[in-house]
């Protein structure tokens, strides 16, 4: 996005990078880090990482990402208006979570009790919680929520699965969450293992082996997020940039972990997708 812009790095632009490898307590330090470096301005990937910069500084500008609800977390005072020095996209996480659900019923119409894997301490949680216990209730489906907070031993992952199995759980949906991300391959590779059909939130998971996402384009946030680093570093005010809702979409289903878990994906599903993984 920064090329397509004018900017090429180590000659116009130099970007520091920063990754917690999963581990939130990290973040604090690593936008601490960043702050003392000057930086011009602070790009976030996620709540926790938004709430690290935020907390780390009240002067240099942030660009968010892949934050659910923006207002309701406390980043900006209004969509429209942010105010501070906190700009950037919503990723609407809480509102496509229900529809998550709506997918997985379509792929197993039968479905009746599913497990969900989520972090309570993730700020989209709850309310991506509250979504899909909506549309279940709708789909006359039977919710098994399983809290994974910290998941340095991948034995939690372990405990989780044999937990959805002990719930007799049909399918499984994954809330957005950085400690379950830092685990992607496991989860995927248990879900394959545990012959279970899973939904994701991003296409990564699916290009990691997983069955089928369905979320904002995580790519097209990235990009449109140079717009704002590159309006911020010609002198634009962040707190006068309005918070841009996502635009684009991705339904990506992959064929082959169908075919491991003897699932048929029903062509009118099919059609709908974005990407199909063969």
């Amino acid at each position: 996005g920064l090329r397509e812009l004018g900017y090429v790095e180590a000659k116009n632009i130099v970007v520091e990078y920063r990754w917690a490898e999963g581990k939130i307590e990290r973040l604090p330090d690593l936008a601490t880090e960043l702050v003392r470096l000057k930086v011009d301005v602070i790009v976030t990937a996620g709540p926790p990482a938004a709430r690290a910069a935020k907390e780390a500084t009240v002067a240099i500008p942030i660009v968010m990402m892949q934050v659910g609800d923006p207002v309701g977390s406390g980043f900006v005072a209004s969509l429209a208006r942010p105010g501070g020095n906190i700009t950037g996209l919503s990723s609407l996480a809480p509102e496509l979570s229900g529809k998550r659900l709506e997918l997985l019923k379509e792929i197993v119409p039968k479905l009746s009790r599913v497990a969900v894997f989520g972090t309570s301490t993730s700020p989209d949680n709850a309310p991506s919680l509250r979504e899909v216990e909506l549309a279940a209730k709708a789909f006359g489906v039977t919710l098994q929520y399983l809290d994974i907070r910290d998941a340095t031993d991948p034995k939690d992952i372990e405990t989780a699965f044999r937990a959805a199995s002990k719930g007799r759980a049909e399918a499984v949906l994954v809330l957005q969450s950085a400690v379950l991300n830092s685990h992607r391959k496991q989860i995927v590779d248990l879900a394959i293992k545990s012959r279970l059909p899973a939904i994701y939130y991003a296409a990564e998971w699916v290009e990691d082996g997983g069955l089928m996402s369905y979320g904002v384009s995580v790519n097209d946030l990235y990009r449109r997020a140079a717009t704002y680093v590159d309006k911020i570093l010609k002198r634009a005010n962040p707190g006068e940039l309005p918070v841009e809702q996502p635009t684009k979409f991705e339904l990506v289903i992959n064929l082959k972990a169908a075919k491991q878990i003897a699932l048929t994906i029903s062509s009118n599903v099919l059609a709908r997708a974005d990407k199909v993984i063969k």
